[in-house]
């Protein structure tokens, strides 16, 4: 029969147990937040790295094309001159 009537502290001591597991997952999300959090901050600031570093690279181009095409122009009155 004590099997149909559970003592009073059984359901209390399943409950902490409840509560403890609980805690646990909570705290372990926290953690994780935390973690995903850095992480997300180191790639924000690597894309900018990268974002600048391009940006340079588009200048230098920019520059070399520019550089190239007067070269070219300069070739061609060289040519015809």
């Amino acid at each position: 029969m004590s099997e149909m009537n559970p003592s009073p502290s059984q359901p209390h001591a399943q409950s902490m147990e409840e509560m403890d597991i609980l805690e646990r997952r909570v705290n372990e999300l926290i953690a994780l937040t935390e973690q995903l959090s850095r992480e997300n901050k180191a790639l924000r600031t690597q894309q900018e790295n990268w974002s600048v570093e391009r940006a340079k690279l588009i200048e230098k181009n920019e520059l070399a094309k520019s550089r190239v095409e007067s070269m070219i122009g300069r070739l061609r009155s060289l040519e015809n001159g």
